[in-house]
């Protein structure tokens, strides 16, 4: 019984190390096209971001290579977040503010000050930027390039995740880890199909016509995952969306501890992993492929586990401990977060099976201040 495990193991451990091998070699840094002109509208959603919006605009503004705009959308902050974009407006034509509208019913937050931004655009790219993402100066240009270059409606990438205390870093990794280990980098470039469609949502680049054509934001207007949603309705209608690498465009801290990594990751879990249908299979392809390998070494470490097993085991744990640990590298994460993949892999597996399994009433995402119905359409 023991060996079989241990064979699932190393099967499951199999499948995102040949998928990360690929997509390693095929998620590249785009570089900027000096033929490639015109505006890139930067657009920041910001609600109650005043520590550190000046940072992100700072950033924003030593973009080259292509002209920007830099426009932050003050979606009703109560703090200094529109005092401190107005000041940088008064020194640079190039900012300016947009105070956001009240969100109507049936719109998420971001989705609304996203659309909100749009609307005040007037560059040929849109260039979404969470908040708390500080811009590398070739990003922008680099992103239209690419675009250009592979005639993408939509480009995406994972900025380079800043973490420092171990909450973050149980969870964020996660990220490209997923990104990276299971989604197959090359059909999603060879076929239109929905399903395929990914995204980051903290750095967005979209062309305006085509942003129009779709309807925006509003299209999404209800949904939490814009990273998910968007590039499916762009692929819904015929326009190709592609992903790079991301590590080198822009830099984020998204969370400052696992209390604000567990509320984050579970506002869009149900749009995501955490279904009826969908959890049941990730949970299979995750504990089995990078939590099981290391319960099987531990047993056998104990004697519970022996011969032809407990080698199959040690093969399973190496590849899953070699796969994390290539994503890591190569995307510029902090190496000492790749012995606890096991856990964070159980962590990831614990948010989504909380936010599954929990009432439905006591199950409303809560973000910015803002309370939203889980699953909402």
């Amino acid at each position: 019984m023991t060996l079989v495990l241990a064979l699932l193991a190393l099967a499951l451990a199999l499948l995102p190390a040949l998928l990360a091998a690929v997509n390693l070699t095929l998620l590249r840094t785009p570089e900027p096209d000096p033929a490639v002109q015109g505006l890139v509208s930067i657009l920041i959603p910001a609600r109650n971001e005043a520590e550190i919006i000046a940072a992100t605009v700072e950033a924003a503004l030593r973009s080259t290579g292509i002209a920007v705009e830099v426009l932050v959308g003050d979606d009703h902050s109560g703090d200094a977040t529109a005092a401190i974009v107005t000041a940088f407006a008064a020194r640079d034509p190039r900012v300016r503010l947009v105070p956001v509208p009240a969100l109507p019913e049936g719109w998420t937050g971001k989705n609304h000050a996203c659309w909100a931004l749009a609307a005040e655009a007037r560059g040929e790219h849109l260039l979404f930027i969470d908040a708390d993402v500080a811009l590398e100066s070739g990003a922008a240009s680099g992103l239209a390039s690419h675009a250009a270059r592979v005639d993408a409606a939509l480009v995406s990438g994972v900025p380079r995740q800043r973490m420092e205390s171990l909450g973050e870093r149980l969870t964020v990794p996660m990220i490209n880890f997923l990104l990276v280990g299971f989604l197959p980098i090359a059909m999603m470039r060879a076929s239109l199909r929905p399903s395929l469609g990914a995204a980051c949502g903290q750095l967005v680049l979209i062309n305006r016509a085509v942003y129009a054509e779709i309807g925006g934001h509003g299209a999404i207007r209800a949904r939490l995952h814009d990273g998910v949603f968007l590039p499916r309705v762009l692929r819904s209608a015929g326009h190709r969306t592609d992903l790079v690498a991301g590590h080198a465009l822009a830099t984020c801290r998204m969370y400052r501890n696992l209390r604000e990594a567990w509320a984050g990751f579970s506002k869009n879990a149900h749009e995501g992993m955490a279904t009826p249908r969908a959890l049941p299979i990730w949970t299979l392809l995750l504990f089995g492929g990078q939590i099981l390998p290391a319960l099987l070494v531990l047993a056998a470490i104990v004697g519970i586990v022996t011969g032809a097993a407990a080698f199959v085991a040690v093969a399973a744990l190496v590849l899953s401990l070699a796969t994390r640990a290539a994503i890591t590298l190569v995307t510029a994460e902090p190496a000492a977060t790749i012995p606890f993949h096991p856990i964070g892999v159980a962590v990831a597996l614990a948010i989504q099976w909380n936010v599954l399994l929990r009432p439905r009433k006591a199950g409303a995402a809560v973000w910015k201040g803002r309370s939203y119905p889980v699953g909402g359409a």
